[in-house]
């Protein structure tokens, strides 16, 4: 027999009708209050009604609710007369031990934006170009890899989605190459203008030679843009966000992070444009170091959103454990998240007319113009000591081909890839 949330009623009713007896028929009156109790039990909730007819009646059913076992409706328990004078009925969820007693409430958002595409667990490869040196030719970056095609890079087994159900994207290990290391770059087969870019990620590549980053990217590059969401190079823990453009998109002339209001120091300059700075554009160092490589891996990764609107270009990090709510539920509020990791202000730079149909892109390079070039320096936030003197490696081209082991923490574990808009725009 099932008394769930209703016993207190129950026992309520038996104590009063034994009371009762001694006055009254105490068939009439029994039969009276089963008659009250079990009308209104009919119209409020088939499981009252029968606990109340095996409790007066003796009947012994066997219950044969199926489906939502653990819901049920009863009166009030602080109010057991609720049946005698039209007080309404509300649902409790039951738990074992615990009857009575609801569940806490979750909380509700609601969002302008809604999600367009989304790629997580099984599926997460679905949608997504793999970039084939055999075809597409070597790494735009002049790093030292081969891209894989989807086909070769699963036989190679360089991609995979693991048992926490997290997409993985792994750099080749064998011990010494001759030539350049297999590794993985993929880009969205949809494109985008505005929107809000989710990652969710508990792993990012690091360690001397790696240079990963997930990042968007025009059509036109420089006219349509790069978005560097989150990239570094060998030890870096600190994430640094950059934008590469065409000629008249700056960060407006004597900005700090405080009128920003960002988390982060401006690097390379005001300037964004690719042509006119060597391809450095102009960038934000997180104040964080938990935002890239180890650092990032130590606290089991985060979340990064990149919001693209009419008000400029902001990058987000939100550390495992303090991810907003509203993200969680997939319902979006920006306006909610407070201080940013970076923003370019609409105000020098039109994200209309600097930044258009948009791909997202992940990739693992090694060496290459950047990590290649800053091979024997230091100073940089995680790089106490240049990576030549922490290998004794002269160049990092002769490291990654003769240390493969060294790769093995050079991988991407990722949880989710979320785009939203507030309408679709390609």
């Amino acid at each position: 027999m099932r008394l769930s949330v209703c016993a207190s009623v129950l026992l309520f009713v038996v104590g009063q009708t034994t009371l009762a007896s001694a006055e009254f028929a105490p068939h009439r009156s029994v039969l009276r209050a089963t008659e009250r109790l079990h009308e209104y039990a009919k119209r409020r909730s088939a499981g009252l009604a029968r606990d109340l007819r095996v409790v007066f009646q003796g009947l012994k059913e066997q219950d044969s609710v199926q489906g939502d076992s653990n819901r049920v409706y009863c009166v009030r328990p602080d109010d057991p007369f609720s049946a005698f004078n039209g007080s309404s009925t509300s649902p409790a969820t039951a738990s074992p031990g615990a009857s009575g007693t609801s569940q806490a409430a979750v909380p509700t958002f609601t969002s302008a934006y809604s999600v367009v595409e989304k790629h997580s667990g099984s599926n997460f490869f679905d949608g997504w170009d793999f970039w084939d040196h055999n075809v597409e030719g070597g790494d735009p970056t002049n790093g030292n890899v081969d891209y894989q095609n989807q086909a070769d890079a699963t036989s190679s087994g360089l991609i995979d989605v693991n048992s926490a159900g997290n997409a993985v994207m792994r750099l080749e290990t064998t011990a010494t190459v001759s030539g350049n290391r297999k590794s993985v770059r993929i880009t969205t087969q949809s494109t985008f203008s505005t929107g809000i870019f989710v990652l969710d990620a508990v792993h990012m590549p690091e360690g001397c030679g790696t240079w990963p980053a997930f990042w968007t990217n025009g059509p036109r590059w420089p006219v349509t843009g790069e978005i560097d969401i989150l990239e570094g190079v060998h030890d870096y823990t600190n994430n640094q966000a950059t934008l590469h453009t065409d000629v008249g998109c700056t960060i407006p002339s004597g900005s700090t992070p405080q009128s920003l209001n960002i988390a982060s120091t401006s690097v390379n300059g005001d300037v964004c444009a690719a042509n006119l700075t060597g391809n450095a554009g102009c960038g934000f160092r997180s104040n964080s170091n938990t935002t890239f490589g180890s650092g990032f891996n130590s606290i089991g990764g985060g979340v990064y959103a990149m919001l693209w609107d009419n008000d400029g270009i902001h990058v987000y990090f939100f550390p495992r454990g303090s991810i907003p709510a509203d993200l969680l539920a997939e319902k979006p509020q920006p306006n909610t998240w407070g201080t940013a990791m970076a923003f370019w202000p609409a105000s020098t730079c039109n994200p209309s007319q600097f930044f258009v149909n948009h791909s997202v892109i992940f990739d693992l390079t090694l060496c290459g113009d950047w990590a290649g070039a800053v091979w024997g320096a230091s100073g940089i936030p995680g790089q106490t000591q240049s990576c030549q003197a922490i290998t004794g490696v002269s160049t990092c081209t002769q490291y990654i081909q003769q240390n493969g082991a060294a790769f093995q923490n050079a991988y991407w574990e990722v949880s989710s890839v979320t785009i939203y808009q507030t309408s679709r725009q390609s």
